[in-house]
């Protein structure tokens, strides 16, 4: 394996990416590294295993985040995950010149009321949607995880951890947490041999992102697969089992088993961007909906609502179809935005004032 390959490199010039391929015809000196930290002040960027430099960015990335007119959407700027094109020598005088485009991403819509999409993770295989089995444990969180993930071509694996607790519970959330159509698997993040069970996403090149609250032991369950305590841990609140920050920022680490994992830090808001499928994550209520007597049924109180019916016959969670409606809504609602922030962007901007009127106000002034 050579040192890209360590962490993530797949592509060899004859399967390269004819847009991949062009950039580095285009930046000649430049050679490809990936993204392994993103701070506000800047990058980290990897050629090898365990061995990265802080690297200068382009200046319009250093402005991605501000609202001034044409500004880079904060989303086009280089994630953690991503590949670019470095030019330069380690370790002071690195400077990325590309942002290679990514096979995939797991994105969610940015805190704060405009409208933007904030990436989490860049060419990711895999995200592990991390739930303790404690009082972390929200299926409704784990349906919004699912969401933002469907549609972005990487598979969702739910993990819940803390799996030592109560047998009798581990059972009863497997038993619910099925019924979403996605692997679920129940584990002890801090036993090597139960976090064994993670080994078929876990094979040489891929790309996993980790994603879940506070506390849910993300960090725990990486330290577990590294077989070192590299990631900084702390303990969860007695009162009400809520875990504080310990990972302060997003950073790529390769495993012995030669994936790549980003652990993240918790997430306390988890808005869509618009462009979510729901339908997705809620295989069996689209399904129960078809059935419906009115096309547009919105299973509340209309007569021949098959969904409805399926509440009160215990066929379907009745919390799980008020968040299906919830997230639905949602969904709506950025897609909206998001479509009229799309045609601004496409239309013709407004002209300014002909200079005649503008002297004339002036002189009025």
């Amino acid at each position: 394996m050579n040192p890209l390959q360590a962490i993530g490199w797949r592509w060899t010039p004859p399967t390269l990416d004819p847009a991949w391929a062009a950039l580095m015809a285009a930046h000649p000196d430049a050679r490809p590294a990936r993204i392994t930290e993103q701070h506000r002040s800047g990058y980290a960027v990897s050629e090898a295993i365990d061995v990265a430099h802080r690297a200068e960015s382009l200046p319009e990335w250093q402005r991605a985040g501000s609202y001034r007119k044409g500004e880079i959407n904060p989303e086009s700027r280089p994630a953690v995950g991503d590949w670019v094109l470095v030019e330069g020598e380690a370790p002071n005088a690195l400077r990325i010149v590309a942002l290679l485009p990514r096979f995939s991403a797991i994105k969610r819509g940015a805190a704060g009321e405009h409208y933007k999409q904030q990436v989490i993770a860049a060419n990711i295989d895999t995200v592990f949607v991390v739930c303790g089995l404690d009082a972390d444990f929200n299926p409704r969180r784990i349906e919004r995880y699912l969401m933002l993930v469907g549609g972005s071509g990487v598979q969702p694996v739910i993990v819940l951890t803390k799996a030592d607790k109560d047998s009798a519970d581990v059972e009863a959330a497997l038993h619910e947490l099925r019924a979403f159509g996605t692997p679920v698997l129940a584990l002890n993040a801090k036993d090597r041999d139960s976090a064994s069970a993670l080994a078929p996403w876990l094979g040489e090149g891929q790309s996993i992102v980790l994603v879940g609250s506070s506390g849910a032991g993300k960090s725990t369950l990486t330290n577990t697969l590294l077989g070192s305590e590299r990631m900084k841990t702390g303990a969860v609140r007695e009162s009400d089992d809520r875990g504080r920050h310990t990972t302060t920022h997003r950073a790529l680490i390769a495993l012995p088993s030669g994936t790549c994992m980003i652990d993240t830090p918790g997430m306390r808001e988890l808005k869509p961007t618009g462009e979510e499928v729901v339908a997705e994550s809620f295989a069996d209520i689209e399904a129960l909906a078809a059935q419906c007597k009115f096309n547009d049924c919105k299973h509340l109180r209309e007569p021949g609502c098959a969904v409805r019916a399926a509440i009160e016959s215990g066929e379907v969670d009745a919390q799980r179809v008020a968040n299906f409606l919830k997230l639905s809504g949602e969904v709506a609602g950025a897609a909206n935005t998001l479509a009229v922030r799309l045609a601004q962007k496409s239309g013709p901007r407004p002209q300014g004032k002909p200079q005649s009127r503008r002297i004339n106000n002036e002189h009025d002034g």
